[in-house]
This record gives C-alpha cells, structure tokens and sequence, in this order.
C-alpha cells in the first residue's frame, strides 16, 4: 500500500530515543525525496500538543484504515 501525505499511521516498532513504542499513532507530515523512502511523521498527545516527529522508513509504520 503507497503512503501518502497525511495518512494515520502506527509504530510497528519502539522508538525508545523518542519516547514513542509500538502501536503510538501519527500523522504523515512529508514525503522524502523519492516516494517509499521515508516518510516524517508528527505524533502528538491528547491535548494536542507534539510528542515526537521521527523520520520513518516504510517497514516501521502501518497505515491506518479511515
């Protein structure tokens, strides 16, 4: 499945130096480069604030149904 700018995404995996684990659900804020790269995702908290924003390679993130 192609990613694309602003699709929910989870973790698969723990992101321990960015306090975000498995699971932690984000935004996808921009594609790198050349599509299926990378991908920068923004995670916030419940108040809406941003926890984390890491840059991801594909094996790391699932995309969410709408």
């Amino acid at each position: 499945m192609e990613i694309k700018e602003l699709d929910v995404v989870a973790l698969t995996d723990d992101l321990p130096e960015e306090g975000l684990e498995a699971g932690a659900v984000g935004t996808v804020v921009h594609l790198f480069t050349t599509p299926g790269t990378a991908y920068e995702v923004e995670f916030v908290g419940d108040d809406g604030r941003t926890i984390a924003t890491a840059t991801l390679q594909a094996s790391q993130i699932t995309v969410l149904p709408e």
